[in-house]
C-alpha cells in the first residue's frame, strides 16, 4: 500500500607546481562552494572543509572512491579494502552511514531501494570525478534530511578549452582486475562538454572469510560499465544551461554471510539525468536545477533459489538565489522539493531555507553565518533546523571558529514500509552538533585541530527482535588533529589523528541504560602521507594508516543468534609512483596497497585484500 508523506523544509596536473602539492588541500585561500552554495574562501567560513582536488584524483586511478575517501581524517569507509565489489558504509566522525549526505554537483542523491536510503558509492566510478569537497558537522540547514554528520559533494568532470581533447587511462592489477576510461571534452562557441565511458572488472576475492584448510570458497567478482555526459551552454549573456546524464551498471557475486560461502549474484543500475540553469548578475546569482535518479536492484540467492527485486526513484527540484546586500552582508534564500518512491511506497518533502553571511563584521576578520530551514511533515509534524557559525581570521594566517547546528533524519522508506523488519511508527531522528577549533596557514607548518560533540534523539537501529526501533538518545564526541609539513617545494608530509567515542541510552526494565554502539568504527585512527617530487618526471608517495580496535556483532546463520565480537587493530602501508614521459600528457603509474600483507577484518567473517597492486597508463591528447 502506498503512503504519502508531505513536508516543508530548505586538468590532469595543470602545472608542475600543482604536481608538487598534494592530496587534500586545507589552505585558507582555497575556494569552495559546498559550505555556502556559492564560492567562498576557507578563510571566510568557519565550517570544517576538506578538498580533494584534480591532481589527487589523477593519482588515484589505482583506487576506487571508497578507498580515496577512507584516507581522510575522521572518515572511515567500511568495506573499502574488503572484496572490491562489496557494499560500502561511510562513517563520518563515527556516525551511521545514513547520517552523511552524498551530493553530486551540489544536489543530494539517495537510494530509496536501499536499506537505509544511503547512496551506494559503488555506483560512481572515480574516473568521472573532477573534485570532492567534504564538509563536516550538521548541514541540514542547507542540505536537508540526513545531513547529521556532514556532506560529501562530488563534483563531476566538466568541459573546457577551445579544442576537443581525448583523455583516458588503462590499468590492470591483482585479482585479474582491469579498468579502462575514455573521455572527450572541449568547447565550441558557447558550449562546453565532457563525455566519457568507463569499464571496471575484477575476479575479486571470496567475500566471506575462507577459514577452511583447502581454501575452497569461490571468488566473488564484479563487472561495471558506465557513461556520463556533462554540458554547459551560455544561451544568453550570464545565463547558462547545464544538462547532464549518467548511467552505471554494476553486477557481481556475494556470499551468504560471515564465513559462509555461496554462489549468489546481484546486479544494480543507476540512471541519473537532469539540468541546471544559472543566471549570474552583478550582485549575485539565481540557480534552478532538477535531478532524477532511478535505481534498480536484483538479488539472486543461491541458498534459497529466489530472486528479490528492488526499485527506487528520487527526484529533486531546487531554486535558490544569492545576493550581496552590502559590503558586509550576503543573503542566500532557497526552496527544494524532493520525492522518493520505492517498490511499494513513496514520500515527498518541500523545504524553504534562508541563510545570511556577514564578512568582516564590526572588526576585520570576523565572519558569521546564520541560517534556518523549516520542515513541515504530514506524518511527523513541524520541525526547524538552524545553524550558527562564527569565525575569526587573524592576519590571514590563523582562523578560530565555532559551530552550533541542528539536523534531522526522516526514516527511510524501507525502514517504514520495507519487507525486512519495517516499522511504520518510527519517529524522525534529531540532532544537535557543537564544534570548535583552529586552522592555521603558516607556510612550513599548517595545522587544523577540531573538537566536536553530537547529541541525537530517537536513534533508529535494527533491533534484536529483527525490526527497526527508536532508542532514546545517542551522544558522540571526538577530535581531529591534522598537521601538514611543507618541507620544501618538492616534499610534503601530511598527518592526522582522529578520535571518536559515543554511547546510546535507552530504557531497560524502566531504567536508563547506556552502552557503546559505534559498531565497526574505530575510536582511534592515524594516517601519515609523504609526497616527493623527485624529478620533473618522477613523483612518489607513501602512506601509513592505522585503525584501532572495533566492536562488531556476529550473526550466526545456523542458530540465528547474535553475539558481540572484537575486531583487532590493523596497519596498512601503501606506495604510489608515477613517471611522466611527457608532462601533463602521458604517464605510467603503479599503486601498491597493503605492502605488509596484513590479514584483518573490516566486517567480522568477511575477507579483506592482502598485498595487491594496480598499474597502468594515463594520457591526454
Amino acid at each position: 500500500m502506498k503512503k504519502k508523506i508531505f513536508a516543508v523544509a530548505a586538468v590532469i596536473i595543470s602545472s608542475q607546481l600543482q604536481a608538487q602539492e598534494d592530496t587534500t588541500a586545507r589552505s585558507l585561500n582555497e575556494v569552495v562552494v559546498t559550505a555556502t552554495k556559492s564560492s567562498i574562501k576557507q578563510s571566510q567560513t568557519g565550517k570544517v572543509i576538506t578538498v580533494i582536488d584534480r591532481a589527487t584524483l589523477d593519482r588515484s586511478m589505482g583506487k576506487d572512491l571508497s578507498q580515496l575517501l577512507t584516507e581522510q581524517a575522521g572518515l572511515v569507509v567500511n568495506g573499502a579494502t574488503s572484496n572490491p565489489g562489496k557494499d560500502k558504509s561511510v562513517f563520518l566522525r563515527g556516525a551511521k552511514n545514513d547520517y552523511t549526505v552524498i551530493l553530486i554537483n551540489g544536489l543530494p542523491v539517495t537510494d530509496p531501494s536501499g536499506v537505509t536510503g544511503a547512496f551506494d558509492l559503488r555506483m560512481l566510478p572515480i574516473d568521472q570525478i573532477e573534485r570532492i569537497e567534504i564538509v563536516k558537522g550538521a548541514q541540514s540547514t542547507l542540505y536537508g534530511s540526513n545531513a547529521v554528520a556532514g556532506v560529501i559533494n562530488i563534483i563531476t568532470r566538466k568541459g573546457g578549452g577551445k579544442a576537443a581533447q581525448l583523455t583516458g587511462n588503462f590499468s590492470a592489477g591483482s585479482y585479474n582486475s582491469y579498468k579502462a576510461n575514455l573521455g572527450l571534452s572541449g568547447s565550441a562557441d558557447k558550449l562546453s562538454y565532457s563525455i566519457g565511458f568507463i569499464h571496471n572488472e575484477s575476479d575479486g576475492i571470496s567475500e566471506a572469510k575462507d577459514t577452511l584448510p583447502a581454501k575452497t570458497y569461490d571468488k566473488d567478482g564484479f563487472n561495471q560499465n558506465g557513461v556520463y555526459v556533462n554540458m554547459d551552454g551560455e544561451v544568453l549573456p550570464g545565463l547558462h544551461i547545464k544538462p547532464w546524464f549518467r548511467y552505471n551498471r554494476f553486477k557481481g557475486g556475494y556470499d551468504n554471510g560471515a564465513f559462509s560461502d555461496d554462489a549468489s549474484r546481484y546486479s544494480a543500475s543507476l540512471l541519473s539525468a537532469g539540468a541546471a540553469a544559472q543566471w549570474n548578475f552583478t550582485n549575485g546569482s539565481v540557480v534552478a536545477q532538477y535531478g532524477y535518479d532511478e535505481i534498480n536492484r536484483n538479488y539472486f540467492s543461491a541458498t534459497y533459489n529466489s530472486n528479490s527485486l528492488f526499485e527506487g526513484t528520487s527526484k529533486i527540484a531546487e531554486l535558490y538565489a544569492t545576493y550581496k546586500l552590502s559590503e558586509h552582508f550576503k543573503l542566500l534564500a532557497g526552496i527544494d522539493h524532493r520525492r522518493q518512491t520505492s517498490t511499494d511506497s513513496n514520500a515527498h518533502i518541500t523545504s524553504p531555507y534562508l541563510s545570511i553571511f556577514a564578512q568582516n563584521l564590526f572588526v576585520q576578520g570576523l565572519n558569521i553565518e546564520a541560517g534556518g530551514r523549516y520542515n513541515n511533515h504530514s506524518r511527523y509534524g513541524d520541525n526547524f533546523t538552524y545553524s550558527f557559525n562564527p569565525s575569526f581570521l587573524i592576519k590571514e594566517k590563523v582562523k578560530i571558529f565555532a559551530n552550533l547546528a541542528t539536523a534531522f533524519r526522516a526514516p527511510a522508506l524501507t525502514e517504514l514500509y520495507g519487507p525486512f523488519g519495517s516499522n511504520p511508527d518510527l519517529k524522525p531522528e534529531k540532532s544537535t552538533t557543537y564544534e570548535g577549533g583552529v586552522q592555521t596557514q603558516l607556510g612550513l607548518l599548517d595545522l587544523r585541530a577540531v573538537y566536536f560533540n553530537r547529541h541525537t534523539k530517537n536513534v533508529i537501529i535494527y533491533g534484536p527482535a529483527f525490526s527497526y526501533i527508536n532508542l532514546d538518545k545517542q551522544k558522540d564526541h571526538g577530535f581531529e588533529i591534522e598537521p601538514t609539513l611543507q618541507i620544501n617545494k618538492n616534499l610534503q608530509v601530511k598527518m592526522y589523528y582522529a578520535f571518536v567515542d559515543g554511547d546510546v541510552t535507552t530504557k531497560v526494565n524502566g531504567k536508563d541504560t547506556s552502552y557503546f554502539n559505534l559498531l565497526r568504527r574505530p575510536k582511534h585512527t592515524f594516517g601519515l602521507t609523504a609526497n616527493y617530487q623527485l624529478t620533473k618526471h618522477l613523483f612518489v608517495s607513501t602512506n601509513i594508516y592505522n585503525y584501532g580496535k572495533r566492536t562488531d556483532i556476529f550473526f550466526n546463520n545456523t542458530t540465528f543468534t547474535s553475539s558481540p565480537v572484537e575486531l583487532g587493530s590493523y596497519l596498512l602501508w601503501n606506495f604510489y609512483a608515477e613517471y611522466a614521459f611527457i608532462p601533463n600528457r602521458l604517464k605510467a603509474f603503479v599503486d601498491v596497497k597493503n605492502i605488509l600483507d596484513k590479514d584483518y577484518y573490516e566486517v567480522y567473517g568477511y575477507g579483506t585484500q592482502g598485498l595487491n597492486l594496480m598499474g597502468g597508463i594515463q594520457f591526454k591528447l
